[in-house]
Formats: C-alpha cells, sequence, structure tokens
C-alpha cells in the first residue's frame, strides 16, 4: 500500500492539535473519512437531495436509486444472500436493540441467553431490559488474564433452553477476536440464534454471513471510514421475518386502517421513518473505498503496526498490555504503573496524540483486571511507524512529568 497517497485522501490528518501534528489513534471509536466519502454526501445534497421510496418526481427516484444501490453494496461486501436482508439502521446500538426488542416478544420466562465477558455496554444492557421483560436468564461466557474467551466454559452453558447467544466479533477494549465460527456452531447445535457485534471487526476483517452461517450481524459506518449515524442490521430472511417490527410509522406499513395495520416487506419493516439518506449512500461509498484498497491489504499492514507499537510498548519500564490474545485487531489497551490512565491520555493529546482513556463502555472487562480504565491506541490503514514513534516518545515525556 502506498500509505502517503491514501493520508493524502484524509483532509483532518493534515491538521494540527496543539500545534504539533495530529496523531489520531482513536479510530476503534471511530475512523476517519476520506475525502471520496464526503465529496459523495455533497455530491447528493448538492443534486439528489429528497425523500426516498415515495416520490414519482426524478430527484426522488434519483435519491431512491443511490440509497437502493448502497444497500447492495453492503450486501456484496459482507455476501448477504439478498439484498433485503440489509436493513439500514442509525448503528451498531439501534441494531442490536432491533433484536433485542423483538426477542422481549418472543422468548419466555425460563429461557436462557448467552453473552460474553468480552462485550461493549451496548451487546449487554439491551439484552439485560429484554430479560427483565421476559423472565429470561442471562449468562455469561467467562475470560482468561489473556483477554480469551474461556470456550470450555461456554459448551457448559449451552443447553436445549439456550435461545439466543451474542458476542462481539472483535472486543473493543483489547482487540480480542473472538472465535465466532465455533461460537456460531455449538449455538445453532442446541437450536439457538446468534448475533455477532461486528462493529470492531469490519475495520479489519470482512465477514462473510453466508459462509458464517450467522443469524445476525452488526456493524456502524463510522468505524468504516463512513459517516456517523449510519449502520446495518444484516439478518437472515428467516429470523427477520419472525422478529416483529422495532418502530411504527411511515415506509414499515402495506396497509393502514384505524382497525387493523399490515407491515411491509423487508426490509421496509424496520425502517420506519425518513432515513439518514445521505448516510446510506455514504456507509457504500466508504464501503467502495476500502475494497479499492482491499481488505485483505489493510488488515496485513495494521497487523505490522500492531506488531511495532507492541514491542515499542512493552520497551518501556512500568507499561502493561492489557488483552494479549493470539488473535487480535490493532488495539493496544495499556497502563502504565502508578499513573492514572487519564493523566496520561491528556498529556499525550497536549502533544497531538489522540488515543482514548477510561473503560471503554466495556466495565465489566475494567472490573475483571480490577482497574479503573486503561489508555486504548487503536490504528487504521493511514496509520504510520513514524507516527508509533511519536507516540512512544510522548508518553515517555508524560512518564516522566507524571512520576
Amino acid at each position: 500500500m502506498d500509505v502517503q497517497k491514501i493520508r493524502n485522501d484524509f483532509p483532518i490528518l493534515q491538521r494540527k492539535v496543539n500545534g504539533k501534528p495530529l496523531v489520531y489513534f482513536d479510530n476503534a471509536a471511530t475512523s476517519q473519512t476520506p475525502i471520496q466519502v464526503i465529496d459523495t454526501i455533497v455530491e447528493y445534497y448538492n443534486n439528489y437531495n429528497a425523500n426516498i421510496h415515495r416520490g414519482v418526481h426524478t430527484l426522488s427516484q434519483e435519491a431512491t436509486e443511490l440509497y437502493e444501490l448502497a444497500r447492495q453494496k453492503i450486501q456484496k461486501h459482507f455476501n448477504a444472500a439478498q439484498a433485503h436482508e440489509i436493513i439500514f439502521t442509525s448503528g451498531t446500538t439501534h441494531s442490536i436493540n432491533i433484536v433485542s426488542n423483538g426477542y422481549a416478544q418472543i422468548l419466555s420466562k425460563g429461557d436462557e441467553v448467552i453473552v460474553s465477558a468480552l462485550e461493549h455496554h451496548s451487546n449487554i444492557v439491551p439484552w439485560q431490559m429484554m430479560c427483565e421483560k421476559t423472565g429470561a436468564v442471562l449468562k455469561v461466557i467467562p475470560m482468561n488474564e489473556d483477554g480469551v474467551l474461556i470456550m470450555e466454559e461456554y459448551d457448559q452453558l449451552l443447553s436445549n433452553t439456550t435461545k439466543l447467544v451474542f458476542v462481539n466479533h472483535v472486543s473493543n477494549a483489547l482487540g480480542t477476536v473472538n472465535p465466532i465460527e465455533e461460537i456460531i456452531t455449538k449455538a445453532h447445535a442446541v437450536g439457538a440464534e446468534v448475533l455477532i457485534d461486528g462493529a470492531q471487526a469490519s475495520p479489519h476483517i470482512k465477514a462473510d454471513v453466508q459462509s458464517l452461517d450467522v443469524d445476525y450481524y452488526v456493524t456502524s459506518a463510522h468505524k468504516l471510514c463512513g459517516p456517523t449515524g449510519v449502520g446495518m442490521l444484516y439478518g437472515k430472511q428467516s429470523a427477520l421475518n419472525r422478529l416483529p417490527p422495532y418502530q411504527g410509522g411511515g415506509e414499515m406499513i402495506a396497509e393502514v386502517t384505524f382497525e387493523k395495520t399490515t407491515y411491509a416487506d423487508l426490509p421496509h419493516k424496520f425502517e420506519a421513518g425518513t432515513p439518514n439518506i445521505a448516510g446510506g449512500i455514504g456507509f457504500g461509498a466508504a464501503l467502495d473505498y476500502l475494497n479499492t484498497i482491499g481488505m485483505e491489504e489493510i488488515a496485513a499492514y495494521e497487523e505490522q503496526l500492531l506488531k511495532y507499537a507492541t514491542t515499542a510498548l512493552n520497551n518501556i519500564p512500568g507499561v502493561k498490555i492489557y488483552g494479549v490474545a493470539p488473535q487480535k485487531t490493532a488495539v493496544i489497551s495499556f497502563n502504565v504503573t502508578g499513573i492514572h490512565p487519564y493523566d496520561i491520555g491528556s498529556i499525550l493529546d497536549q502533544l497531538g496524540i489522540a488515543v482514548r482513556t477510561g473503560h471503554h463502555c466495556a466495565q465489566p472487562i475494567m472490573d475483571f483486571y480490577q482497574i479503573p480504565g486503561t489508555v486504548r491506541a487503536s490504528f487504521s490503514f493511514y496509520n504510520t511507524f513514524q507516527e508509533i514513534d511519536s507516540m512512544v516518545e510522548a508518553l515517555k515525556k508524560a512518564i516522566q512529568m507524571l512520576q
């Protein structure tokens, strides 16, 4: 990859922060957006801005065509069998809530659902709310000190009363790549469905939902160089048809009378109201951009960044890295002995280094390690080895100032 050429596609990487060149290592929270995607969104508002699916006039038809073309791009990227198995949402959290809300009307008292210890809060709280409504029982796959799920314990949790398993493909806090193929296969063996939170995996791993045989897969565009406020819920047609609608309103109906309403077919059943049209089109443009570079090439380069940064940080006295799974994406969570992660992050920011500090919406992981949080550096294909060197030098300065 020509990384410098790629960096030229990202206007924000040219700016300075506190008088220093920006080093953006908060990609696990939100990736940056290339000019190609920005231009696509501007072009929509300049030339096609109209509501979709509802108008016979030219602008509406053109906007509809662009929006549905984006759906087809997402279908192709994730290898869904049919375009209507792709539901546009506001993001991963919205996608998960559509499924949890549907299951709240399906499950019965005593049914069991399984989550992992590595989850983001958005893949914990909706299921807890669902269990409170239904009387279903929430069980947890534990993790070990390396940040790896204990699969023998998962085997013991599965039973004929297990109805749904939901785990992330990649941990946002630690970068651990979970063995989702094994998780899916074993869940299906007891008749349970599986939802995979792909928000952290999608920037690094091109999931093939048919090959995985997963029932639901969710992600957000803003993790994939796309705009914020848009994401996707993939669901097998049979799974989505079984779920009731999440919201009522325009577009998701077939016929409305005051006596009875019948719902529209997929995907419109779950897409009530005017959607984020520009966001959906931008999502498609972002996937075009990533696929032009090549997802395998991106993953290989990011693996080099991860190894380089891990070695450099391990050479700094007092640094402890959390999450050392054999299979990881380009995320490093670490602390420095005796120094609060917030203080490290604040000084790094003064030196132009953008990292994330805190519990990363994964408080159970922090409780497991008995720490208040971590400093998280997360890398993308537009980052460089020189930027890692800058972070390491800035970290050394921060340690000198704070010790």
